[in-house]
């Protein structure tokens, strides 16, 4: 695992030089980009979307070299995706869909939210074609979220296509009710990807959605599976770093205004705990896991005073929010 920043990859004028190394890490996110449809009291509003693309926005905005391989349909949502894709540059590697673009409906019109989701995206899949295993090929770290690790065919390309993913594949499972075909093979395949990885990030609603249990339980169980690594969310509860005997906490954070919408809370923190490995490595001590989620703590907390899942950062004049002993 490294300990060290990672050593970025030469640009094409030159190699391992300080103006490169300022570019910012090369970073590949596969999974999934869609058109999120919210319905609630004040009508109908669409964002773009994606957990996958959420986490390659948010790096961009970061500073990384945010490269996403995604599905999409040849149609008009997927020409606004391109474009709101170039705008943040994000590079795109697409996979062709027959079905159309992806989207998913928030009907909140209604007290608790309802989640659905059309045909494209319940038929999802990745092409590992000469473009995206070049993409993978050539990054420093592979993010993987929103896979669909029910389909065993679709599984067996992704472990083939990445070669050291216990040095360079961090991954978010993001099961979706509405998009799970086989529950049991989903967690199978998640659990082994899991083991290989070098950080895994797990929420209370997938352990609730997987195994019908805790958060707790969810994570002994990928621990005992043999995940090195398991940064666990639990909404208002904040985030948990597990990699020895005595995990890591971090609270959420308090800004100023209210929160508007939770949506991208888990990219954001995903986003930004990627990013900190980017720059300083992996972490090696519970010190340095505890800055690191912290920091991720406090773009959640900004990303959630708004509406829609883009990565925000707290405004330079917001007050200080406590360090975590």
């Amino acid at each position: 695992m490294p300990q060290q920043p990672l050593q970025r990859t030469g640009s094409d004028t030159g190699t391992g030089t300080e103006a490169d190394a300022r570019a910012g890490a090369r970073i590949t996110v596969i999974g999934d980009a869609l058109i999120d449809e919210l319905r609630d009291p004040r009508g109908a509003r669409e964002f773009i979307g994606g957990a996958a693309l959420n986490v390659a926005v948010g790096l961009a905005l970061l500073g990384e070299r945010a490269t996403l391989v995604a599905m999409l349909g040849d149609d008009e949502p997927a020409t606004r995706i391109r474009a709101y894709l170039r705008d943040y540059g994000v590079r795109l590697v697409e996979s062709p869909s027959e079905s159309g673009t992806s989207r998913a409906v928030s009907d909140r019109t209604d007290g608790e939210p309802r989640y659905e989701f059309n045909e494209a995206a319940q038929r999802r899949r990745i092409r590992f074609d000469d473009a995206t295993l070049a993409a993978i090929g050539e990054a420093d770290l592979v993010v993987v979220s929103c896979f669909p690790f029910d389909d065993a065919e679709q599984y067996a390309e992704l472990v083939a296509a990445i070669a050291d993913p216990e040095r360079r594949v961090i991954v978010d499972g993001n099961p979706r009710a509405g998009m799970l075909a086989d529950r049991a093979r989903f967690l199978a395949n998640f659990e082994d990807f899991a083991s290989r990885a070098l950080l895994v990030k797990v929420g209370d609603e997938d352990a609730e959605l997987l195994l019908g249990g805790s958060l707790d339980e969810f994570v002994a169980r990928l621990r005992a599976a043999g995940a090195a690594a398991v940064l666990a969310t639990a909404g208002r509860d904040g985030a948990r770093l597990h990699r020895d005997e005595r995990p890591v906490h971090a609270h959420i954070v308090p800004l100023p205004g209210p929160v508007v919408d939770t949506m991208g809370a888990g990219d954001a923190t995903l986003a930004a705990m990627v990013r900190r490995i980017a720059v300083d490595g992996l972490p090696t001590t519970n010190a340095a896991w505890a800055r690191a989620l912290h920091e991720a703590m406090v773009i959640a907390a900004a990303t959630v005073r708004h509406e829609g899942a883009l990565l925000r950062r707290p405004h330079a004049d917001a007050p200080a929010a406590g360090y975590p002993s």
